[in-house]
């Protein structure tokens, strides 16, 4: 009996492959309107619609690019289903009965094949709308005269979407797909009639007279202020969201270790050194530490009763402080050992968190880029170049490897490895360099197109 259900299952699901992959076609064009409709005033995606930096319109590109590759691909296997399975029957149509309420039952009459082409055409105009853009961009330049009586020349898409929607449709579920195509054709033609006001007279006017006209033209806009707030508040939202993104970058890792340590790695590891005894030390230089912080006890003992800071002791009672100061050294080294083995796994577990943290927010690291570069690059020059100077002399300096070396050292302490001294200095010799270069190579290739003002400064300010 269990062979034939999933024999059964498995053609259902075969004979419902055009639908699903339409269906997830349609839901991407949807989310593409979406992002037309909230960050560009419903124009298609492109930097001369929206007043965004790099970032964000990179952002925006890549959102259009997954959806318009997941649409490809579900078209792509709309078709090659389609040709073997039939897609609808014209005449079929589905009932569907809603027993949510028991006492007023209803009947939902959903034409199957209205639904399903204009979800065909809506698909079709979204990629058709990138299609033509891709193909033919749209001029810079365009010098039309326009008599008073004009009107813009609708879309054939927007007539046909016109004269279906004059016709009716079969039932209501239908007609806000068709109103909402409507209304993205509405809205494009406004930007189009909007943004070829200025650039018809590009080569006639200097830039900047125009440029200083169409500030003019904005501060007397009845809605500039609205526009001002939307930008405002826009610009709120980004940087609130890089600033909860960057403290999750940092209170996540460390909350990770600090409970990974004492409520999961802690127990086992302590467990563990119990059952197997495990040794004080965990390497030679902890021992030899150990072994110079008793020996400084003892002689300071003696010593201070050689000067008589203290009254005189026998040797026994000596012997006896001395045994009492090797089990409390005893007893701190062996928490140390078990501190720096919980501290190698529950930073293993913090590492991981950050990691999977930066794989699911690649929205928030774009945030956080835009929101860096706008902090870094909307300095003066001069502070550009001080924070240049800081971080190169800090970390690739001449009094950088003393740093680096404290740095290590401590790294290495706090996961219990023996301070190897060639290592550290072949690290010293090594990395800073790189990073140096690395350095000066973005002040070449970015800083010096992006500001060479702040490039000069630097220059004067390190001479």
């Amino acid at each position: 009996m269990a062979i034939p259900s999933l024999l059964q299952k498995a053609r259902q699901w075969f004979f419902k492959t055009p639908e699903r992959a339409l269906d997830q076609a349609y839901e991407a064009a949807k989310m593409i309107e979406a992002i037309e409709n909230e960050h560009f005033n419903g124009n298609p995606i492109a930097s001369a619609y929206g007043n965004y930096g790099k970032s964000s319109m990179a952002y925006f590109q890549g959102e259009l690019k997954k959806y318009l590759n997941l649409i490809e691909l579900r078209m792509t296997e709309f078709r090659a289903s389609s040709a073997v399975v039939r897609v609808s029957d014209p005449k079929i149509m589905e009932v569907q009965v809603s027993d949510r309420d028991e006492a007023n039952l209803t009947l939902n009459v959903i034409d199957k094949p209205a639904l399903f082409f204009r979800k065909l055409q809506f698909v079709d105009e979204v990629r058709s709308r990138y299609s033509r853009t891709e193909a033919n961009p749209p001029p810079t330049v365009v010098m039309v005269p326009e008599s008073a009586t004009a009107r813009p020349r609708p879309t054939k898409s927007a007539t046909l979407l016109q004269a279906k929607s004059q016709n009716g449709s079969v039932n209501g579920a239908i007609a806000p797909l068709s109103q909402t195509s409507v209304n993205t054709a509405n809205a494009n033609q406004n930007g189009q009639t909007k943004s070829a006001g200025l650039s018809g007279s590009a080569n006639v006017l200097p830039r900047s007279i125009l440029r200083t006209v169409d500030r003019i033209r904005q501060d007397l806009d009845p809605n500039a202020e609205e526009q001002v707030v939307k930008e405002f508040r826009s610009s709120r939202g980004r940087t609130t969201i890089a600033l909860k993104f960057l403290l999750l970058l940092i209170i996540v890792p460390l909350l990770t270790q600090q409970f990974a340590k004492n409520y999961v790695v802690g127990p086992i590891v302590d467990y563990t050194r119990a059952q197997q005894e495990a040794g004080i030390f965990l390497n030679v230089e902890m021992e030899e530490e150990a072994l110079h912080e008793l020996q400084q006890y003892e002689e300071r003992l003696r010593f201070e009763v050689l000067i008589g800071k203290v009254e005189p002791i026998r040797e026994a009672e000596i012997e006896e402080r001395v045994v009492e100061k090797a089990t409390e050294i005893e007893e701190a080294y062996r928490r140390r050992s078990a501190d720096s083995v919980k501290n190698v796994f529950s930073d293993m577990l913090a590492v991981g968190a950050f990691v999977l943290l930066l794989m699911n927010q690649k929205s928030g690291i774009l945030t956080l880029k835009s929101f860096m570069d706008e902090i870094v690059y909307g300095l003066s020059d001069s502070a550009k170049a001080f924070i240049i100077i800081l971080f190169t002399d800090m970390f690739v300096g001449f009094h950088s490897p003393h740093g680096w070396e404290v740095l290590l050292e401590g790294l290495s302490r706090h996961l219990g490895f023996p301070a190897n001294r060639e290592f550290i200095f072949l690290f010293i010799a090594t990395f800073p360099v790189i990073l140096d270069t690395v350095f000066k190579y973005w002040i070449f290739r970015y800083l010096n197109r992006i500001s060479p003002s702040a490039v000069a400064t630097y220059k004067n300010m390190n001479e």
